[in-house]
């Protein structure tokens, strides 16, 4: 179970923040500044990058989200399941149905030539 402090701020503060320069389009803009963002989380070992928006603290933003994200679904657990039975009764009545229809089932064939 990791635990992830409430604000942004002490949230970025655990993290190794590195800018790098996104490839894609967004033309000279894109080349020439560092707007994408990469997170490092040391205590779970998760890597986040973002490089959508021209703006680094946006994808600083949008890396937080993606972390916090991250994170919860590694957190999830699904409950645990609980076995259960069928009831005898139920048992007897689906036992009973059978053998009712197979009495109408014989009902339909032809006599036996033996009687």
């Amino acid at each position: 179970m990791i635990l992830l402090p409430e604000s942004d701020e002490e949230l970025l503060r655990e993290c190794e923040v590195e800018t790098f320069r996104a490839s894609g389009p967004g033309g000279q803009h894109v080349n020439k500044t560092e707007s994408a963002v990469r997170l490092r989380h040391p205590p779970s070992g998760l890597v986040v990058t973002s490089r959508e928006e021209r703006s680094q603290h946006r994808n600083k933003a949008i890396c937080l989200q993606k972390l916090r994200e991250k994170i919860e679904r590694l957190n999830h657990r699904p409950a645990k399941r609980v076995p259960t039975r069928v009831p005898s009764s139920a048992k007897n009545r689906t036992l009973e149905e059978k053998s009712r229809r197979a009495r109408i089932k014989r009902l339909r064939s032809k006599p036996s030539t033996d009687e």
